[in-house]
């Protein structure tokens, strides 16, 4: 028994749709990321893209639980004294909310060149709409996997 390698043309991309409202950042983002990865297929390969293609639509209505809205994401410009900081609900209430999405699933994939290229695959809108209805996205409800995977209040 010989154990299976994927090759480029074993490789079934398929498109998936997520609607981000009331679901926890957190778990949104590892479903997602196992999602990109492939790791959810039998034909996994580590060293391959063979995860499929992720529209995530309403970022802006993601929810996260505890004190985690008022946790700062910090950066600095490359000057000195050029340490910046933004707290996640200042970034959700400004204009690019879908950032944060893109942040907590870019932190959950290891960091090397294959995950560069695999964060090509997600596609994440702050509002209802996406312009790939072409694709025939398939729907993936994540709010009923799991009931810890909304909150309420």
């Amino acid at each position: 028994m010989k154990t299976f390698t994927a090759t480029p043309a074993d490789i079934d991309k398929k498109w998936i749709i997520i609607d981000a409202e009331g679901v926890v950042l957190g778990r949104l983002a590892s479903i997602v990321a196992m999602r990109l990865r492939g790791k959810h297929k039998p034909s996994f390969t580590p060293h391959m893209d063979c995860g499929d293609n992720v529209i995530i639509i309403n970022a802006e209505k993601v929810q996260m639980t505890g004190k985690k809205r008022e946790e700062h994401f910090y950066w600095h410009t490359g000057h000195p004294g050029g340490i910046k900081s933004r707290t996640k609900a200042q970034i959700l209430e400004g204009a690019h909310p879908e950032r944060i999405v893109t942040q907590a699933v870019k932190r959950m994939l290891p960091g090397n060149r294959l995950s560069r290229q695999i964060m090509t695959n997600l596609r994440v809108y702050a509002g209802g709409e996406h312009p790939h209805e072409a694709q025939s996205p398939e729907v993936l409800d994540v709010k009923s996997m799991n009931s810890k995977n909304t909150r309420s209040a």
